[in-house]
């Protein structure tokens, strides 16, 4: 079998835990698949230090692809930059991980392959069948991509994240793109900066749901817990839809998919789509008034109780247990 092709994404010069998932997925591959695990990094130019990084997470050979319209990701130069490099190397499959980039990118980058595509997998087989949660997570099937190449997205959850071992080759490629048949530019980017933890990185994650009834309650009630905890706060998409919190909080499947050591979900039912995004959590706490409610079939430890009395009382437990 031919090599695997890792895409690093990476930002502010750093490699999130998303793309060390990433790493691991495909030294899985390539193990399964016999071939070898290269990976590659996009950008402007710097990127030395991130190309050394990737090479000592085993990768064989990382590809240091470096052009103007690479500063800023934008999907039709970084699919066609990355369509060049997977034809002139020979690489037969190519994975990401299913962030916000890798979805945009990976259906993109397939189409201008001509290439099979599998999104948001979860599993790679010996005989290189691969696994993909559907309906919500409540059925899995085994799919065969037929050729070479093939493009894969994998469930930021589904493996852990990588460890450093070894020390590959780094290989500068200067990306010639046409300039002419690029049809979208980088204009800017308006990022929402918090103090609090990467939702998707977070140890620790506390989730509110409609049950709050209100923004201000997601402020004066349950950030005093996540605070406390140092967790990264998320919602449920009935929060989101009505306007309680932002849409980057959403958790599910229509949202991100995490699975913290802890997460802790305040008022909040339980969907099917909303487990689907956090039922890999280690550990799983409940708080909710309804005692019928969906999520406490997956919670580790369930509370029936008035989550705007339970949670204060969370709140200055844990601030005791701290001090």
């Amino acid at each position: 079998m031919g090599d695997v092709l890792v895409i690093a994404e990476h930002s502010h010069g750093k490699f999130p835990k998303t793309t060390l998932v990433a790493f691991a997925a495909g030294k899985d591959a390539a193990a399964k698949l016999g071939g070898a695990c290269c990976a590659v990094v996009l950008g402007a130019g710097g990127l030395d230090a991130l190309a050394n990084e990737a090479a000592a997470y085993g990768m064989k050979t990382v590809y240091q692809v470096e052009h103007p319209r690479l500063e800023h990701y934008v999907a039709d130069a970084y699919a066609a930059a990355l369509a060049d490099l997977v034809k002139a190397k020979g690489i037969e499959t190519v994975i990401a991980t299913a962030t916000a980039v890798g979805k945009d990118l990976t259906p993109r980058l397939a189409a201008r392959l001509g290439a099979p595509l599998a999104a948001d997998i979860t599993g790679i087989n010996a005989d290189g069948t691969i696994v993909r949660p559907m309906y919500a997570g409540n059925v899995f099937a085994t799919v065969k991509l037929e050729g070479a190449p093939r493009v894969i997205s994998v469930r930021a959850t589904a493996f852990d994240a990588a460890a450093k071992g070894g020390a590959g080759a780094v290989e500068k490629v200067a990306a010639a793109l046409d300039e002419g048949a690029l049809k979208t530019k980088f204009l800017g980017l308006e990022e929402i900066k918090s103090d609090r933890p990467v939702l998707t990185e977070a140890r620790i994650v506390v989730a509110g749901g409609r049950g709050l009834k209100s923004g201000e309650n997601f402020k004066v009630v349950l950030e005093p817990l996540v605070d406390e905890l140092g967790a990264a706060m998320g919602a449920s998409r009935a929060a989101v839809d009505a306007g309680f919190v932002p849409n980057d909080l959403q958790v599910g499947q229509t949202g991100k998919v995490v699975a913290p050591e802890l997460y802790v979900a305040v008022g909040l039912s339980g969907a099917i789509q909303h487990l689907a995004g956090m039922k890999d959590s280690k550990v799983i706490v409940a708080i909710n008034k309804d005692e019928e409610a969906p999520i406490f079939q997956v919670a580790d430890y369930g509370l029936v109780a008035d989550l705007f009395k339970a949670v204060p009382e969370m709140k200055d437990a844990v601030a005791k247990l701290k001090h």
